[in-house]
């Protein structure tokens, strides 16, 4: 029987403010960025001290090796990230020298999008292919509905929610968030060519279906708003409405207390601890809100059970005579 084992894909993240050159070249692919833009990310950086998702990454794969463990699979869990180290070529060698045939891949980013997911499944395939020997991979594509996702994010808005209610002396609204991606991204041509595979991409209405499903699981929120978060500065338009629009339309219709939870990301990075805490809760104080958000996933069992699914599904699909899903 081949050996298998599971490999978890995220972004990277450097560990020092002087790498971010470096690393926003791996981002890029080689573009140089603006000297401005560079140092504006530095800054951010600087605020928060460290982005914390490498580390926080490699605690989760070591929850999702323990959750298969218990459930009689105990098979190996690595993680590779597709700008920064352990990358993906680096661990995709490891796994080889350590004799994994087989690999259930799972991007730790669960709403499908041709920027996000697409350019991981890309990256892997392009080293799995130069690989002499091989390796056999079962990709999954996004899990945006999957229950415990679902689940995991209901459990960290629920006390915050009951919490902030409380402080506030009525039941306060909850703004979902996901990171925007470039408008180019998830336009499809008019008139794609004939046999052409172009379809719409799925990140948005993914992005808010999982919002709706979270809401859906906790019925005390009174409504609820999504906006999508840190855009870019190049690449042209961003989707959106943006945050900072959301919030101008939300204190107009004077609500004064909010609840900000990202739905697109699984730990803290510097899109929640910057752009969150930092940009987003400052923006709203200027406009009379307060602004607070739940705990980020991070190292939630629930997490690595949804996480562990995955894993067995995608081992499982691996196996002679199963057919892909």
């Amino acid at each position: 029987m081949a050996k298998q084992a599971v490999l978890l894909l995220a972004h990277g993240t450097p560990e020092s403010v002087e790498q971010i050159p470096e690393y926003l070249l791996n981002v890029t692919g080689g573009r140089q960025l603006p000297q401005a833009v560079i140092e504006e990310i530095q800054h951010r950086y600087s605020l928060i001290g460290h982005s914390p998702l490498t580390e926080i990454t490699l605690e989760q794969g070591r929850l999702v090796q323990a959750e298969l463990a218990a459930g009689g699979q105990p098979v190996p869990v690595y993680v590779a990230m597709r700008n920064w180290r352990p990358t993906i070529p680096e661990v995709v060698r490891q796994m080889r020298a350590e004799g994994v045939e087989e690999a259930a891949v799972i991007c730790m980013a669960p709403q499908n999008s041709r920027t996000s997911v697409g350019l991981y499944r890309r990256a892997l395939e392009a080293e799995t292919e130069a690989e002499s020997a091989g390796l056999r991979i079962d990709f999954t594509e996004a899990w945006a509905q999957h229950p415990l996702l679902i689940e995991a994010f209901a459990e960290r808005l629920r006390p915050a929610h009951s919490k902030l209610s409380a402080e506030a002396g009525y039941a306060v609204p909850v703004l979902f968030t996901a990171h925007s991606v470039p408008c180019r991204t998830i336009q499809t041509p008019n008139a794609a060519p004939p046999g052409s595979s172009a379809v719409p991409d799925p990140y948005a209405e993914e992005a808010k279906r999982t919002a709706a499903l979270v809401a859906a699981r906790v019925p005390e929120i009174p409504r609820w708003y999504f906006a999508f978060q840190s855009q870019g500065v190049s690449g042209g338009p961003w989707i959106g409405p943006a945050v900072e629009q959301t919030l101008d339309a939300l204190a107009a219709e004077g609500v004064r207390t909010l609840l900000l939870q990202p739905i697109g990301f699984l730990c803290d990075h510097v899109e929640i601890l910057y752009d969150v805490d930092i940009l987003f809760r400052g923006y709203a104080s200027k406009l009379g809100i307060r602004l607070d958000r739940p705990e980020s996933l991070n190292a939630s069992p629930t997490l690595a059970r949804a996480v562990a699914d995955l894993a067995r599904r995608g081992l499982a699909r691996l196996q002679p005579g199963v057919a892909a899903s």
